[in-house]
């Protein structure tokens, strides 16, 4: 069993591997820095302190705005990736950990996909989600032998998400990744980051400093999110599992869903309630395939022949094109 001497050493080791070779000074990244928004945030009302916060999110999408070239980049590499077998795999620590779970776990409801075509590893494993376990972010030796577990290939792209870019964990998972001829990319909220020296295509969205300093679950984590957001369904919509605007791949569970899928065909097809459900039915409860019937005209043996063809691409298989990416 490590001691806590033990644990305090390793940590040092670990940290002395950022910043090339030294300490990383944290007053420099603008994530670590005060805000003179809200100073005095202790006496303040309730509503000052909404205003405060709500002030300092609006900053977000204008940060976001200036990488919508690098997100662009981004998702076409993760839909050429998943497209050909390849996995998105992210990497976290932290809120940064916690948000990447989320995404990837909602991927296969949304979209139908296998659990396995999105994942994400966070220092402290599962366990990390609902209880603090941060110390493990400060080692490069655990993130390198988590992702070494998932055995990323070349078909693969990892993106290692940290809001200040310095994370040890995240950047050796990402530095091994590329090692083993994996796609990367980072998602990070200060400029000239580790990290970014470690990933192929770089996303930064600098929020500046938080309302209460260095609480990095605020700014940069919604910032995180609202990338995260754009990778996935950006992705998810070139490989064409939304049809127009419609979620056309979702998977109908429950009773909503359900009743999504007959809306999404009464909407775009400008069929009746009836021919929506009778459709659906012949279907095997598959939108994509009532879809393409509907649309081209076919029956469902041959819906199902051009979806094959086209790699589940809904637009393509209604169209009978073999258009790539």
């Amino acid at each position: 069993m490590t001691n806590a001497t033990g644990q305090t050493e390793a940590r040092t080791r670990n940290a002395e591997h950022n910043g090339k070779g030294s300490f990383t000074d944290l007053q420099r990244l603008t994530t670590e820095s005060a805000n003179e928004a809200s100073e005095g945030f202790d006496t303040k009302s309730a509503l000052e302190i909404a205003r405060i916060i709500n002030h300092e999110d609006v900053k977000i999408t204008a940060a976001i705005k200036k990488s919508l070239p690098e997100i662009a980049t981004v998702i076409d590499n993760v839909a050429r990736c998943l497209r050909d077998g390849g996995r998105l795999i992210y990497v976290g620590a932290g809120s940064s950990g916690r948000i990447a779970a989320l995404d990837a776990s909602e991927i296969p409801p949304t979209y139908s996909t296998s659990p396995q075509t999105v994942q994400y590893i966070m220092a402290g494993g599962p366990k990390a989600l609902a209880s603090a376990m941060e110390v493990n972010e400060d080692s490069r030796e655990l993130g390198q032998r988590d992702i070494a577990r998932r055995r990323p290939t070349r078909k693969d792209i990892v993106i290692g998400i940290s809001a200040s870019g310095r994370t040890p964990y995240v950047v050796a998972a990402v530095e091994y990744a590329r090692g083993r001829g994996s796609k990367t990319a980072a998602v990070t909220c200060n400029y000239n980051s580790e990290l970014s020296t470690v990933a192929d295509v770089t996303i930064v969205a600098e929020v500046g400093p938080e309302v209460v300093l260095g609480s990095t679950r605020m700014k940069a984590g919604t910032a995180q999110k609202m990338i995260l957001n754009m990778i996935t369904t950006g992705a998810m919509t070139r490989l064409g599992y939304v049809y127009e605007n419609l979620m056309v791949n979702v998977h109908m569970k429950n009773s909503k869903l359900v009743e999504r899928g007959i809306r999404i065909l009464t909407q775009s097809c400008g069929v009746d309630h009836e021919t929506a459900v009778r459709t659906i039915k012949s279907a095997g409860k598959s939108v994509p395939i009532a879809l393409v019937m509907l649309k081209a005209k076919v029956d469902k043996q041959e819906a199902v022949r051009r979806l094959t063809k086209s790699d589940g691409n809904v637009r393509r298989a209604i169209e009978d094109t073999t258009l790539e990416l």
